[in-house]
Formats: structure tokens, sequence, C-alpha cells
């Protein structure tokens, strides 16, 4: 593994950039400890050429939102046969729409929060007042909205009031042209990573989210000190079993692949119900994945070098 050389990618041009490059900064030196060589390569307009003047053993796709999950640059590195750690293009297209993702489950037979999926133009066409009574009427409140594709929950936010609705809308649709409207299940949150090992796809102890003012947006997740964690997460051992039952299901039944990360809840009567999957987890110091993978008896280094060796195996 010591003449490898692995390009981490990170940063690009979402919403996220800078949480990628946290990601992509602290994947870097994880696997720096494990003797690996590792260049730092942002994603932008110089990568094509990059990767063929350049080309590593391996790359790690440490991006969030945008080009980075949506298949876009994991198609790139298909077309030029780089291995790479994470999802194929399929699966990513599959994962990253958050509605079809949780279509998917529940034909599989497990519970998600009641949903719809609305485009910009249906409150410019139909009438916006019109829209978001149907909307109350099908979901109750309180509601979370989301926009259907993306991540860092950037443009998230929950509605308890009705008079509340036309202004979340309105910063939701600043991420993205279509809003997921969600059921708000009240429960204990919780995140599961996913690694993919010789015999499988393992689900590591769930990590319980306790966000100081109740929601676990974007400030929450990555200001140290607004969120407390707890790994393994508190919750009866049939709980845990079933998040990580679900959490595994969804890797598979989405294509996901190396490492993934479910975002479920608990309900007080011992329910499950899936929220969403991510295929291209953070990894910063108030990431869920490095703490499920501390909380397990591992170092994010020796799992990600574990997965750059397997991804090399792939090409080969």
């Amino acid at each position: 593994m010591a003449d490898h050389t692995v390009a981490v990618l990170a940063g690009g041009l979402s919403h996220e950039r800078d949480i990628s490059l946290r990601s992509g900064r602290r994947l870097s030196a994880a696997l720096r400890s494990q003797g690996l060589t590792v260049e730092e390569w942002d994603t932008d307009s110089g990568l094509l050429d990059r990767l063929r003047t350049n080309r590593p053993d391996a790359a790690v796709v440490a991006l969030h939102g945008g080009s980075g999950e949506n298949g876009s640059v994991q198609t790139v590195l298909e077309m030029l046969g780089v291995p790479f750690v994470g999802t194929t293009s399929t699966g990513c297209r599959r994962a990253w729409d958050k509605p079809t993702a949780k279509a998917l489950l529940a034909q599989a037979g497990f519970t998600t929060p009641d949903w719809v999926v609305l485009p910009h133009s249906t409150f410019r066409e139909l009438g916006a007042q019109a829209v978001l009574d149907a909307m109350v009427e099908r979901l109750g409140l309180p509601m979370i909205l989301k926009p259907d594709q993306g991540g860092s929950a950037l443009g998230t936010q929950v509605v308890r009031d009705a008079a509340e609705l036309p202004a979340a809308m309105v910063g939701c649709f600043a991420y993205g042209e279509t809003v997921l409207a969600e059921q708000f299940v009240e429960g204990i949150e919780v995140a599961v990573a996913v690694v993919e090992r010789a015999d499988g796809p393992v689900a590591l102890p769930a990590v319980e989210i306790v966000p100081e003012g109740g929601v676990y947006d974007y400030t929450a997740r990555y200001t140290a000190g607004l969120t407390d964690f707890f790994a393994p997460a508190r919750i009866p051992d049939d709980a845990a079993k079933a998040v990580g039952e679900l959490a595994v299901a969804a890797h598979r039944l989405l294509g996901l692949r190396d490492i993934s990360r479910t975002d479920a809840v608990v309900c007080p009567d011992g329910s499950v119900h899936f929220l969403e999957v991510n295929l291209s987890p953070g990894l910063t110091e108030t990431s869920t994945v490095p703490m499920a993978i501390e909380a397990h008896g591992e170092s994010l280094g020796s799992v990600f070098a574990e997965l750059v060796k397997r991804a090399v195996a792939r090409a080969s």
C-alpha cells in the first residue's frame, strides 16, 4: 500500500464546498498516517487534465453535494478508468434524489415519513396559497421541508405553524427548484454508517444526534458545541439492530458501494423511520461517520486505506 498514490477529491463548486474541503483535509491526514502517498485535489476545470497527466492509483471522492454526489464526477472517473472509493455513477444518481430513495425503501417494506414533492413551477401555475393549504391538509404539522437533492441539511426547515410555510418554502427554493415536504417524525435521530468488508456491507454502531436547537440543520451539523453526539446511540438493542438492518438494506437496494450513511428516526414506540441516505458522508470533526468508526474500535485511516485497497483491486 505504501507505494500507492491516492488523490482525495474535495472542494468543488457546490454549496457544500467548505465542508468538503474540511472532510478532504481530515481524510488525507488519516490516509497518510497509514503510509499512503496522498494528494489533495480541488475539483475544478483542470481535473480531467490532471487525471490524465498525473494519474493516481486510486481516487477517493470526498465531495459533498452537486457533481460530487449526483454521479457526474464518478462518470468522469469511470470514463478515464481511474479506480475510486465510493459509489458508481449509476448508484449515485439513484440515491442523490431523495424522493427516489424514499420510494425504493418504502417499496421494500421499510417505513418512511409520508411526503410530497413539488417543483417551484407548481406554485406559480396553481397558486401558492392553494398548494400550501393542500400540503398542510395532506401532511399535517409539523412538517419538514428540504430540497429534493442536496446534502448537509442546506435549505432544510421544520415548519410548526402554517403561517411560517411561505417563508420556509422561499428559503428551501434557494437551494433547488424542487421541494420535498415530509411529515416531521418526533423521536431519536440517528446516523448509521455502512462500510463494505470482504463478506459484504456491515453497519457500524448508530450515532445518536441531539441538536441544541431541536433541528439538525446546517449550523447544528458543522458548528462545534451546538449538537451532542452519542456513539453508540442510547437506544434499545432491538432498535439498534433495526437501524443497522435498515442502513445495510438501503446500501444494497440503492446500489451503493464502499461506504454510506443512512439517517433515520427511532420513535418512542420503537418503530424506525428512514429519512435519507448519503453516499459521500462528511468526515469533519463534527461528522458522525468518524465517530461511528471510532465507536467500532477502528480508525478513519485504517478503514479508508482498506477501501482504497479494494478500489485498486477492482481495477486489476
